[in-house]
């Protein structure tokens, strides 16, 4: 059980935990709500069709992974205040979920942007159904990996934090959740990096300036997911910390899971944020938001002067 410090200690981690998955979820839920306006009832260019789906699939893996961690923090804010217990079945499936939904956020838009540079001109690559079947390829790759965590009962119901996720005192699940969750996917999309890297410092010089301006545009794109995973592997450092020193120890600090997912919250909350400025096309969307407002005040602004103008006009 936790002391009187700790507990106040843990409930403000929680409390800024929760905070800042309020804000992704907003954001994520806001952002969803545009592009799937835009894509029903705008005119979507061909090309930029793919790329908006794409878009469409990461905010909706966040907007899930975001949903099921307030559940988690509303669970441990009521345990903390009213002493709630949520120790069931459902408890469990749920951390289960957290963790596959966990992996298929990670890599949501690897293989398309290596893909978008690499192939540009491959149909098979251009083709929407590809992208429409990519995320459930992704569910079934995530429970397939995460099915060892299941054999080996990894998930389980922490009495201190009242919610369910993969122990720190299960090692070798914990492990393979880190790995498959964290450095896999980091991993692969630095590959992806250097493989995009090279292919392009390996283009021959007689380019279009059309040619050049678009591979510029994907360098500085892949430049910016590169420092997104960075940070994000940054931030799940101290989840790291507490394997190797589990490990190495075998003990279990008792704030463990307020510091392990406090970093969660804020990369989650600058994910949904720095996204929308990574991808040009998204970033267009959001924009053209606010350009009617800019108008019409610059109209009302100009408005006076005009009158000014045609009455003088009129008078001469």
């Amino acid at each position: 059980m936790l002391d009187n410090e700790n507990k106040k200690i843990a409930l403000i981690l929680t409390s800024f935990t929760f905070g800042f998955g309020i804000f992704a979820t907003i954001i994520s839920l806001l952002v969803l709500i545009i592009l799937i306006y835009h894509w029903f009832f705008t005119g979507i260019k061909q090309e930029d069709k793919i790329t908006i789906f794409h878009c469409i699939h990461i905010y909706l893996s966040m907007l899930i992974f975001t949903t099921i961690m307030l559940t988690m923090n509303i669970r441990t804010i009521l345990g903390d205040l009213n002493g709630q217990s949520f120790n069931s079945s459902s408890c469990i499936v749920s951390g289960y979920i957290a963790v596959i939904q966990l992996c298929t956020m990670y890599l949501a838009f690897a293989f398309y942007r290596l893909v978008r540079i690499l192939y540009p001109q491959n149909r098979y690559f251009r083709s929407l159904k590809l992208y429409i079947l990519l995320p459930i390829i992704e569910y079934v790759w995530a429970i397939g990996i995460q099915c060892v965590v299941i054999t080996w009962n990894g998930v389980t119901y922490f009495i201190n934090d009242s919610f369910c996720y993969v122990s720190f005192a299960n090692i070798r699940a914990i492990i393979w959740a880190a790995f498959s969750a964290y450095l896999f996917p980091f991993l692969c999309s630095l590959m992806i990096y250097l493989r995009i890297t090279t292919f392009l410092r390996h283009q021959t010089n007689n380019l279009t300036l059309l040619v050049k301006q678009r591979q510029d545009r994907d360098v500085l794109i892949v430049q910016r997911i590169l420092i997104i995973i960075t940070l994000l592997l940054i931030l799940g450092v101290p989840s790291m910390y507490f394997i190797v020193r589990f490990a190495i120890t075998g003990d279990d600090l008792p704030l463990t899971n307020r510091v392990a997912w406090f970093p969660v919250g804020i990369s989650m909350a600058g994910l949904s944020v720095t996204l929308i400025f990574s991808i040009p096309q998204l970033k267009n969307i959001v924009k053209k938001l606010f350009q009617p407002h800019r108008v019409a005040i610059t109209t009302l602004a100009t408005l006076p002067g005009r009158i000014q103008m045609k009455t003088a006009s009129g008078t001469e």
